[in-house]
């Protein structure tokens, strides 16, 4: 059952598991803000019973990135040019950027498990959007760039966290100021790939991630997430708190005592 499908962006549901395809091989799923609004509504259209959110994008590559009619000086049509944002005041810059953001925050929602089947070229916003998802199962010809330094800008699409966490300070400031390719054989190596699988085995791979993660009680795994994505952030007495508190709710949930 498709939900939406507009502005290079489909969401289909199926049972407990939701699939945003971006539409547009043609200029490979280049992006734009008519689409992240449609991403954005993607993420707020979801039903209460999936679990489980794939992202692909059709074709060759799964998104090239930010397309560059936004440097025009025209623009998208019907939308502001980056150009005459850029000239206008910084409260209106700030919320801008802001919304665009919400196109990539909503993967990492506690109620759902997100993976990113990426195949070709992931390159700056086409980056950023496959590590707002929680896991990455990536084809072997797949090509990882941040190249938001060599236009003068910075990724500001919620990727700077994400990729620091996964491949830490100092390798994730090297990628991003070079604006090198990450490769599949490195982006295993160094987290920022789940698992690494020929192209034509890409979709096998998702469904067969997508199944074992339908396999515990869902719960569980949204209590584990929360868990996880805290981690960090709390100091080692803090967690191990936190872990007490979840562990109970799942105990007095199995036990039918919870509220």
């Amino acid at each position: 059952m498709a939900l939406l499908d507009k502005d290079g962006v489909r969401l289909t549901i199926d049972d407990s598991v939701a699939t945003v395809t971006l539409t547009n091989p043609a200029k490979r799923n280049a992006q734009s803000p008519a689409l992240w609004r449609a991403l954005a509504e993607a993420g707020q259209s979801l039903p209460g019973t999936v679990r489980v959110v794939v992202l692909r994008g059709e074709g060759k590559s799964f998104s090239a990135g930010l397309d560059r009619q936004a440097f025009a000086p025209e623009g998208f049509e019907g939308e502001p040019s980056f150009l005459d944002l850029a000239r206008g005041a910084d409260d209106l810059l700030d919320s801008t950027i802001a919304k665009y953001q919400e196109a990539f925050t909503w993967w990492r929602r506690n109620d759902i498990v997100s993976v990113a089947a990426v195949q070709g070229h992931a390159i700056g916003a086409g980056f950023q959007l496959a590590l707002a998802c929680d896991l990455r199962v990536v084809a072997d010809d797949v090509q990882f760039a941040m190249r938001e330094t060599s236009l003068g800008l910075v990724p500001d699409l919620g990727g700077t966290q994400p990729l620091t966490a996964l491949v830490g300070y100092a390798r994730a400031l090297e990628i991003c100021a070079t604006g090198r390719f990450v490769h599949a054989e490195e982006a295993e190596r160094v987290g920022l790939a789940n698992l690494v699988v020929p192209a034509d085995e890409l979709d096998a791979a998702v469904q067969d991630l997508t199944t074992a993660l339908l396999s515990p009680p869902r719960d569980a795994v949204i209590e584990t997430k929360a868990l996880l994505r805290d981690a960090t952030s709390r100091s080692y007495d803090a967690q191990r708190t936190a872990e007490r508190a979840a562990q109970g709710r799942r105990l007095r949930d199995l036990a039918g005592l919870s509220d």
